[in-house]
């Protein structure tokens, strides 16, 4: 990439835990970077770690479940940016339950974010891509869509992107475009942290039992999950498409 015209990548849910890791490993790769979240306001830490390491970045607010917001956004990232040409779709919600007790407004909740989400995000920057002969697309499952006691919403919306990613790997394929997905297992972030506290768990104690059931003897940090972004965005992962990585610490955890 020239510096001069640094290649823009947009990550959602990046005002935080894994997108704002990833922001600023893409930054740090080169990228010009679309910090995307809900509310543009939270956005600015990572806006401002990103240019005080001298990158470029934009903070946008969006509701990624919202075509129109979707539209509007990546409209705005390609005029103040440039044209979107690798997407992470990050954003992400929990509205954990068991079944009985799941109401239809977690399901749809979950559905929308994750599932519509990545779709309206992807149909708006794929454009951008296919003009320029080159994109990427990652998306972040999860070990949930194996299966998870309380997260039928979370574990079938995780396991949707992985068969929205193979898809858009084969319709994307002949334009230089490649889709990959990654599904982390326990990553320390306050996503995780809440869940701890919802459980009634001292959170240092939850991240000691789930250290203990992972073969490499640790919990995952963000910045796990940014490294295999940026290999996934990679000139060098051109062949590599339409594939899950479980980055998990192990066959899964």
């Amino acid at each position: 990439m020239s510096e001069a015209t640094p290649r823009v990548a947009v990550v959602t849910g990046a005002a935080r835990g894994i997108g704002a890791a990833t922001a600023k490993r893409l930054a740090a790769d080169g990228f010009a970077v679309a910090v995307l979240d809900l509310d543009e306001a939270t956005t600015k830490d990572t806006v401002q770690e990103i240019e005080a390491a001298g990158g470029r970045a934009l903070g946008v607010g969006a509701d990624v479940s919202d075509a129109e917001q979707v539209q509007a956004a990546v409209d705005r990232i390609a005029a103040e940016l440039g044209a979107p040409v690798v997407l992470v779709n990050n954003a992400g919600v929990t509205r954990d339950n068991m079944l009985f007790k799941m109401t239809e407004v977690d399901w749809d909740m979950v559905m929308n974010v994750h599932l519509r989400g990545s779709f309206l995000m992807t149909r708006a920057c794929q454009k951008y891509m296919v003009d320029g002969k080159w994109g990427r697309v990652v998306n972040l499952s999860s070990v949930s869509a194996l299966g998870n006691r309380g997260q039928a919403n979370y574990a079938t919306a995780k396991a949707g992107l992985q068969g929205f990613t193979k898809t858009l790997a084969i319709e994307l394929g002949k334009f230089g475009v490649t889709a990959n997905a990654i599904a982390p297992g326990f990553i320390q972030t306050e996503m995780t942290k809440a869940t701890a506290e919802r459980m009634g768990v001292p959170f240092e104690d939850f991240v000691k039992a789930a250290a203990s059931q992972i073969p490499v003897a640790r919990v995952g940090q963000p910045e796990d999950i940014a490294h295999l972004v940026s290999f996934f965005v990679s000139e060098g992962a051109g062949f590599v498409s339409g594939q899950v990585v479980y980055a998990a610490g192990g066959p899964r955890a």
